[in-house]
């Protein structure tokens, strides 16, 4: 069973929260739990995530290339359905194995934190369905230890996705989880050699800019001017054209980029 698989078989064991339902929690400096939750964990992180902590680092005056933020903060498996790259956030070493982000005073990166920690006490499930569209469902993880439920804050499913700022994450999330159930529909994973394609393409974006200049990629390619410079110039218009170049690739078609006529 692959990670994605393991994450929504569990998330499917807990209360689903439906549109419309309201749920109670908040989580603050005050509350007596507070950076529990961010500790000894399985984080599975997508290609925005990582592109996402890189941009917060920097912003914070630690500038990270994608290897050396791989080398310090991840753990890179391989998903047995598809053969795509599966990281994992490395957790620090010490008491508890906290989040190597978190610090007495909450999480060092807030604003570029990673997916699932924005939409946590909410767990979300998303999968192809039928029309091609992506199916998502909303769960309840309600850990014991805390105790963020007994606030006097109450949501629903709309307001608590807005307040975290979701909208880009799962915009993005789903692209991925779209190209891995397109590929896993093939019914074979992708080789070793490919796994490291794909991980350059949609990790490590500043070195996929590099691979795109020097094998003059875009020769092969129907790709516009702007859009040429902007993949050069900007890492969220990189893995834009990454997902893109990777399912042309490992698929042979993609809607929005063609071989060059």
């Amino acid at each position: 069973m692959s990670e994605n698989d393991a994450s929504q078989a569990f998330l499917e064991s807990l209360p689903e929260v439906k549109p419309g339902e309201r749920f109670q929690f908040a989580c603050h400096p005050e509350v007596k739990c507070f950076n529990a939750c961010c500790a000894d964990l399985n984080l599975m992180l997508t290609p925005y995530d990582v592109l996402r902590l890189r941009q917060g680092l920097a912003r914070f005056g630690q500038p990270m290339s994608s290897r050396d933020f791989m080398t310090a903060h991840a753990h890179v498996g391989q998903a047995p359905d598809t053969g795509f790259p599966a990281l994992a956030l490395v957790m620090a070493e010490g008491a508890g194995k906290p989040c190597p982000f978190v610090r007495h005073d909450g999480c060092s990166v807030y604003a570029h934190r990673p997916g699932a920690c924005r939409t946590y006490p909410i767990g979300r499930a998303s999968k192809l369905g039928q029309d091609g569209g992506i199916v998502e469902q909303f769960f309840l993880v309600k850990e014991r230890h805390c105790v963020g439920f007994l606030e006097d804050r109450h949501w629903d499913l709309d307001a608590w996705l807005s307040d975290q700022g979701l909208a880009a994450y799962n915009a993005w999330n789903d692209r991925y989880v779209r190209l891995l159930a397109r590929q896993k529909k093939t019914g074979r994973a992708i080789d070793n050699r490919r796994a490291t394609m794909v991980l350059m393409a949609l990790y490590q974006l500043d070195s996929f800019q590099g691979f795109v200049k020097d094998m003059n990629l875009f020769r092969r390619l129907d790709v516009s001017e702007e859009r040429q410079a902007a993949v050069l110039a900007d890492e969220e218009a990189a893995l834009d054209f990454a997902l893109q170049w990777v399912e042309l690739v490992l698929l042979g078609d993609c809607e929005g980029l063609r071989p060059a006529p």
